[in-house]
């Protein structure tokens, strides 16, 4: 936006200052004026041994000198006023400059104002707090869109090299080569299609109505069974009902991916799964206040397998992280599991938490508001 140039803060603030003043000592002469001279009487008194000089001789000699002094005032209030301004904006300058170079691309230039908590320190502060936050998901943008595009040029390379093969080597088993591209691409479908989920929680455009967590934990219970089956790991769904509001489809994939996600990290054989539901009023930590009750209903997905520690488990809701260090095998998944579930979660409101089980293996716990019909036990 151009705008037209106009006079700077420091001068304004400096001409304010000589102003004040200036109007403060007219003032201050005005009182000696009225309280004092006027009960002078206006002729001057002489007698033999004493002279007393009147209103007017006063005036005479008053009015030079205390022009003087309002011209002396004035020139020490604009000295002394554009000096005070100056310190007074100098951390103004400094959020500007902050500001110019984040405008430039630079958001890892950080203010840090020095002193006492005042107007200046809580905006510089904030300012910092921003652009920590703006450089966190730059970062992660950043990272998303490398990991992505790495992702979806697997597929596409595995496809140019097996189309390459098929037409330099016409004796070629051309169905191995079909069906080869054919799982290459519905992994990229898969990919394309969870990148799309993401892109969708992000920006909130779903629909949302009341959804039963039990239900849909029994549903992807279901679903999943063959894989479960497959792999020698049992599941195993315990609650009660907690109904939530959101979307059914993403909550349904919600469940179905922490339970997809379970399985397949998992022990070889004897392995197993719990899915458990329920509706309670914990503590949680409110904006403005030190804490508030708020109903949840929660989804408890634990499951046994090898031990995790707090450096993987700190990445595992991270685009494009597997567990065992992005090991491959068959049903792993694109990496984007937990965090679709991180996303799906922080677009219905709720929360998750991850945390290693003694032994081995992996507790999630997720949270989401509980519908508003079924906070009342009296029915009101």
């Amino acid at each position: 936006m151009t705008r037209q140039r106009g006079l700077s803060v420091r001068l304004k603030l400096a001409l304010s200052y000589a102003a004040f003043l200036m109007i403060a000592g007219a003032l201050l002469l005005a009182v000696v004026y009225a309280f004092l001279l006027r009960y002078v009487p206006a002729e001057a008194m002489a007698s033999e041994w004493t002279f007393f000089p009147g209103r007017t001789d006063l005036v005479r000699a008053f009015v030079p000198a205390a022009a003087w002094a309002l011209l002396l005032l004035l020139v020490f209030a604009l000295v002394g006023g554009w000096f005070l301004a100056g310190r007074m904006l100098a951390p103004l300058t400094r959020i500007t400059s902050a500001t110019r170079a984040a405008a430039a691309g630079s958001l890892s230039h950080r203010i840090r104002l020095d002193g006492k908590s005042d107007e200046f320190t809580e905006l510089a502060d904030s300012f910092d707090a921003m652009l920590a936050q703006l450089e966190a998901h730059v970062a992660q943008q950043q990272r998303f869109a490398a990991n992505a595009s790495h992702e979806l040029r697997t597929p596409l390379a595995i496809s140019q090299t097996l189309l390459d093969v098929a037409r330099k080597d016409p004796d070629h088993d051309h169905d191995a080569v079909l069906g080869r591209l054919h799982s290459v691409n519905a992994r990229a479908i898969e990919l394309t299609e969870a990148l799309l989920v993401l892109s969708r929680t992000e920006h909130g455009t779903f629909a949302t109505e009341h959804v039963d967590l039990s239900l849909v934990a029994e549903e992807a219970a279901e679903t999943l069974l063959p894989l479960a089956e497959k792999r020698g790991v049992a599941i195993e769904t315990a609650g009660e009902a907690a109904t939530t509001i959101g979307s059914p489809a993403l909550i349904s994939l919600l469940t179905t991916n922490l339970l997809h996600n379970a399985i397949v990290h998992n022990l070889p054989q004897g392995g197993s799964v719990t899915l458990t539901t329920s509706s309670a009023t914990d503590a949680v930590v409110a904006r403005n206040t030190a804490a508030a009750a708020a109903a949840a209903a929660t989804l408890v997905v634990e499951n046994t397998g090898s031990p995790i520690g707090d450096d993987l488990l700190a990445t595992l809701t991270e685009p494009f992280q597997r567990g065992e260090q992005r090991a491959r095998s068959d049903h792993a998944g694109v990496g984007l599991g937990l965090a679709i579930v991180k996303s799906v979660v922080k677009a219905h409101g709720g929360s998750m938490q991850l945390a290693a089980r003694d032994g081995g293996g992996l507790r999630v716990t997720v949270r989401l508001p509980l519908a508003v019909d079924v906070r009342s036990t009296d029915g009101t």
